[in-house]
């Protein structure tokens, strides 16, 4: 048995800028955390889009070579074959995948990005993830080593 307990904190020992402003509800930091928790699903998304932007370019750049290759290795017709119907094919209808990434970032991502900036600071001042820090506050245990509330240097005592 361990020599620490977890126990409800009689402070907030998180940093000002995660901590619950007074008079916002359960439910609400509870709806916030969720729509924390589907931006981050988006962000993860927006980076897998431009993972498969770079993935993309990078097997048409190799096409290209595989292509010259076939050339010099005699293979004309195959050569011009792949050149002709694949490569610098467009990945969707008239886009290559930066006007795909483009579209994203343009539409759905930068709508979201914004609405959940805006329920962020009509609601709790701007603060983010105000849910994950009250979670952390209940489940560290007080005293333990590897459960610190912030850490021992914070962004004004670093050297640059």
């Amino acid at each position: 048995m361990s020599d620490y307990q977890a126990k409800e904190p009689e402070q907030n020992d998180q940093l000002d800028a995660h901590t619950r402003p007074e008079g916002v509800s359960d439910a609400t930091i509870e709806a916030l955390g969720k729509l924390s928790e589907a931006f981050e699903a988006i962000e993860e998304a927006r980076g897998l889009l431009y993972g498969f932007h770079r993935r993309t370019g990078t097997g048409d750049l190799a096409l290209g070579e595989a292509v010259d290759m076939f050339r010099h290795a005699g293979h004309e017709e195959l050569a011009q074959r792949l050149e002709h119907d694949l490569l610098g094919q467009n990945m969707l209808q008239g886009r290559w995948t930066f006007q795909i990434v483009e579209e994203y970032d343009e539409t759905y991502y930068s709508k979201f990005k914004a609405l959940e900036q805006l329920a962020r600071d009509e609601l709790v001042q701007g603060r983010r993830h105000v849910f994950e820090a009250e979670t952390k506050e209940r489940e560290r245990t007080r005293g333990h080593p590897d459960h610190e509330a912030l850490p021992d240097s914070g962004p004004q005592s670093r050297s640059g």
